[in-house]
């Protein structure tokens, strides 16, 4: 692997990384989609002007997601097509994007590096709201349920989850990936102060909508619909139906994507 460029150089036409950080809310989801306001759309419409560019600047996400989700760390790249230094990409990016959407951080990609294929694992959090009343500035951030869930039946739900399995219950049909074996390593339910409860997902990989079925499953537990010691069961049938509704989108949040130590852009 090269040495990193000093980031206060223009780094003429080496790929860029992209640390970015938004509000879904009015986005139909990160991907580009024709005459459909995308987070994707937004950043290569910003980064068309900074540059100058006649032609598309073609951004690539670590995670393609839904309309509505929300994300604190998606990683993005793509190959400047004339040299601009990171502060000053920043500077522009921050003028150029709605309030809704902020690059974070810019960085020389690493030798190799993929944003989705370099990715070891992602971590995902789902928020909500437990309690009579939602405030209006958590209207878009969380799914609001009012009647009291059971969490000591969720997390023993959610324990059930962890480990590599068939994750074809908790797989919406209309992913492109036909392999739906995962690795989760956390489904933690937590618990704060003023009825809040995030529903925290890390695994190697996601399968279409499946943290919103996971989501959508252990609010099924807390409501005592589903037996808490069932996910075995659920696991072993691969049947979505058995596994209760999807989660809303709004509660959903991308918080971080790992790569390994050679691949790391910052």
């Amino acid at each position: 692997m090269s040495t990193p460029a000093d980031p206060s150089e223009p780094t003429a036409l080496r790929p860029l990384v992209l640390g970015v950080a938004y509000d879904g809310s009015a986005y139909e989801g990160w991907q580009l989609q024709p005459d459909r306001p995308t987070v994707q759309g937004e950043i290569e419409r910003a980064l068309g002007v900074i540059h100058g560019s006649r032609f598309r600047v073609a951004v690539v996400g670590s995670s393609r997601t839904d309309a509505g989700v929300h994300a604190l760390a998606q990683v993005a790249c793509y190959r400047p097509p004339s040299p601009r230094p990171p502060r000053t990409l920043m500077a522009g990016l921050a003028k150029l994007l709605p309030a809704a959407i902020r690059v974070l951080a810019v960085a020389p990609a690493p030798e190799g590096f993929h944003p989705c294929r370099s990715a070891v694992g992602k971590t995902y959090r789902y928020r909500i709201v437990n309690r009579p009343l939602l405030l209006p500035f958590e209207r878009h951030w969380a799914w609001h349920l009012r009647a009291p869930l059971d969490v000591a039946a969720m997390r023993q739900a959610a324990a059930a989850l962890v480990g590599r399995h068939d994750f074809s219950s908790f797989a919406t049909a209309g992913g492109p990936r036909r392999d739906r074996v995962r690795d989760l390593r956390r489904l933690d339910v937590l618990v704060s102060p003023g009825g809040v409860i995030e529903i925290e997902a890390r695994a190697d990989g996601f399968l279409y909508r499946m943290v919103r079925n996971l989501a959508g499953y252990l609010v099924e537990v807390g409501r005592g619909r589903i037996a808490a010691g069932r996910s075995g069961e659920i696991l072993a049938a691969r049947d979505r139906a058995l596994a209760g509704k999807t989660a809303p989108a709004r509660g959903l949040c991308l918080v971080g994507v790992d790569y390994p130590p050679g691949l790391r852009p910052w």
